[in-house]
C-alpha cells in the first residue's frame, strides 16, 4: 500500500507540487518504488519534462518527502544525485500543517471577538466598531446608517473546524 492511496496525504502532496509535480510522484512509485534513481531517469521513465521533475524533488526534499544521495564520478569529477521518495514523513508533516492550520483559525477566532457593523447599501463589507463608531455609525462610502453584524455563525464555523483538527491530532 502507498502513502499516496490516504487521502489527506494525497492532497498534502498535490498542495505542494501541483498537478504536473503529482505525475512525478506516482510515476516514481509506480516504475521505481523504494530504488534511488537519477533525475533524468525519472524524466526518461515518466516522460515529464526534466526540470519540472528536478523542481518537483526539491519541493519534496524541502518538505522532507524525498532524500538525496549525491555520488562523484572518478573519471570526470561529475556529481550525481541519486533520489528517492520518503513518503513515510508525510503524516509527520501533515499534523504540523494541522497544527499551524490551527493556530492561524485560533487568532481568526480571536478577530472575530469584534464587533462588526455593515452598510446596508453597499456589498457588505464588516467594518469594526471603533471606525463605526469614529463614523458616527454611518458608511464611509455613501453616508447610509451602518447595521450591526452578527457573526455568530462565522465564531462557530470556525471552532467546529478547530475542533475537528484537533480530534484528528489526537488520532
Amino acid at each position: 500500500m502507498s502513502a499516496l492511496d490516504n487521502k489527506a496525504v494525497r492532497g498534502y502532496i498535490h498542495k505542494l507540487v501541483g498537478d504536473e509535480g503529482m505525475a512525478v510522484v506516482e510515476k516514481m512509485i509506480e516504475k521505481v518504488p523504494d530504488q534511488e534513481v537519477t533525475d533524468e531517469q525519472v524524466a526518461q521513465l515518466s516522460g515529464i519534462n526534466l526540470n519540472l521533475v528536478r523542481k518537483t524533488l526539491y519541493i519534496l526534499y524541502e518538505n522532507h518527502l524525498a532524500m538525496y544521495r549525491r555520488e562523484r564520478d572518478k573519471d570526470s569529477g561529475w556529481l550525481t544525485y541519486l533520489w528517492k521518495l520518503d513518503l513515510d514523513n508525510s503524516v509527520h508533516m501533515l499534523r504540523n500543517e494541522a497544527r499551524k492550520l490551527i493556530k492561524k483559525l485560533e487568532r481568526r477566532l480571536e478577530f472575530e471577538s469584534n464587533e462588526f457593523y455593515i452598510c446596508q447599501e453597499d456589498a457588505p463589507h464588516r467594518i469594526l466598531f471603533d471606525y463605526a463608531m469614529e463614523t458616527n455609525f454611518t458608511c464611509p462610502v455613501d453616508e447610509t446608517p451602518l447595521m450591526h453584524y452578527d457573526n455568530t455563525d462565522e465564531k462557530q464555523a470556525l471552532r467546529n473546524r478547530i475542533d475537528d483538527l484537533k480530534k484528528i491530532l489526537v488520532q
